[in-house]
């Protein structure tokens, strides 16, 4: 017992940090990006995709409304330990139900699988590292953690897609198989990650579920936590900024990936599946990661309200890039991925100003719990107008969609306009 404690003592976060959230950013890449690139490549139209898939958003827009009871029951370890498992099968799922006749139906029930334990995992995930960390270890890791997260992106929207294309080309055209095979891959993958998190992840004495805590009286506390995140100064603003931030570009992004994949003749610009790996999950990823970097520099010299109007326009303007790449269609991959870097660019630099909004109102008593539910609105604000882009490009072509969400930043602008913000918020405050 002594030697297990020491052992505990001795192992480092450098031992589980970067694979805890490989594993936390993996399922959510699959659920969101890479299940619709699969769609497409499988033959469902943009309606149905973007349709579908837009409800897989659900499980994190409801998040807040069940992670006080992953407190109750069990460890976050073993919650940790058991979604990897569940994510495992659901993965395994996907890979046995692609070649079926009824693989949409099938495939979207795994994928609902996956959506839930993925939020679940979330929940545990994140807890768990504030309990295994003391605050210092904490703010040392914090840059860390969101490197692997990004890394996971990375891999799914952008490796794991190319290894797709490569395989189409293996496979002779076989797309089914190409798919199932990246989906075993997926699930190896995460029966690993439960093995090795079963071994590696240490145990801290603060983790253990609430005993002396009822359903009840969590129901009772979150009900009251929601009360008074109800009872904050300009609430309406807020909620029409978190719903309607990204109302342009909620739309837009649900199409992008299906305008670079699809067909010359139906609009699209025809690139092959490797292509998209490299062009929206490899170059866009990174792009993203950057200009999210340099927006937290941005702000923190400056603050919040100073910046928000250039962030935000830095995000809904590039869509007009897309416009041009629809009208003109080129072929020139180079332009393509230099319109992607500053499209994605943009949106990691605009969106930095959402995240610290949502910090923002979340300031207070219950900030833990009010930014949880900020998070809620903010999938609900992407899930909802996703949901009818496919059908909507459908109807008038994508030229005429991408036009139609340069029309919608006018949506957002107004809820930036009516917004209350600190002049010193974000500021980094000096000695």
């Amino acid at each position: 017992m002594i030697k297990n404690k020491n052992r505990e003592k001795r192992r480092s976060p450098w031992s589980w940090i970067p694979t805890l959230y490989l594993a936390e950013g993996l399922p959510y890449v699959a659920v969101v990006t890479i299940a619709g690139i699969m769609y497409k490549r499988l033959g469902i139209s943009n309606a149905d995709i973007t349709l579908y898939t837009g409800w897989l958003y659900l499980p994190w827009v409801i998040k807040p409304f069940w992670s006080p009871f992953v407190d109750l029951f069990k460890t976050k370890r073993k919650w940790i330990i058991a979604m990897q498992l569940i994510i495992g099968v659901g993965f395994a799922g996907i890979a046995f139900t692609i070649p079926v006749s009824f693989f949409f139906q099938a495939t979207l029930a795994f994928f609902w699988l996956l959506a839930f334990s993925s939020a679940t995992h979330d929940i545990a995930a994140d807890g768990f590292y504030m309990l295994a960390l003391d605050a210092n270890s904490q703010a040392k890791f914090v840059g860390i953690r969101s490197t692997f997260y990004r890394l996971a992106t990375i891999i799914g929207q952008g490796i794991l897609i190319i290894f797709a294309g490569a395989l189409e080309v293996a496979t002779s055209g076989n797309i089914p198989l190409s798919w199932s095979i990246v989906f075993i891959v997926l699930s190896i993958l995460f029966f690993c990650f439960a093995i090795y998190h079963k071994i590696f992840l240490p145990t801290p004495e603060n983790d253990k579920p609430a005993g002396v805590v009822t359903a009840k009286s969590v129901l009772k506390d979150f009900v009251y936590t929601f009360v008074e995140f109800f009872k904050k100064p300009y609430i309406g603003r807020a909620l029409f900024f978190l719903l309607t931030y990204r109302f342009s570009e909620a739309q837009a992004l649900a199409i992008i990936k299906l305008f670079l994949i699809d067909e010359q003749s139906n609009g699209g610009l025809g690139l092959t599946t490797s292509e998209v790996g490299l062009t929206y999950g490899t170059i866009g990823i990174i792009a993203l990661t950057i200009g999210g970097i340099i927006g937290g520099f941005t702000i923190a010299k400056g603050g919040l309200k100073k910046w928000i109007w250039t962030m935000s326009l830095s995000m809904l303007l590039p869509t007009i890039l897309y416009v041009y790449l629809a009208y003109f269609q080129t072929t020139n991959l180079l332009i393509i991925n230099i319109f992607v870097f500053i499209e994605q660019f943009g949106y990691g630099f605009g969106f930095t100003a959402y995240l610290l909004f949502m910090m923002y109102f979340a300031d207070g008593k219950h900030k833990t719990s009010h930014y949880a539910i900020c998070t809620g609105f903010m999938a609900l604000g992407m899930m909802v107008p996703g949901m009818f882009s496919g059908w909507l490009q459908e109807l008038i072509g994508y030229t005429n969609f991408f036009i139609w969400t340069m029309i919608c930043i006018i949506v957002p602008i107004i809820a930036i306009a009516l917004l209350k913000i600190d002049v010193e918020f974000g500021k980094t405050k000096k000695n």
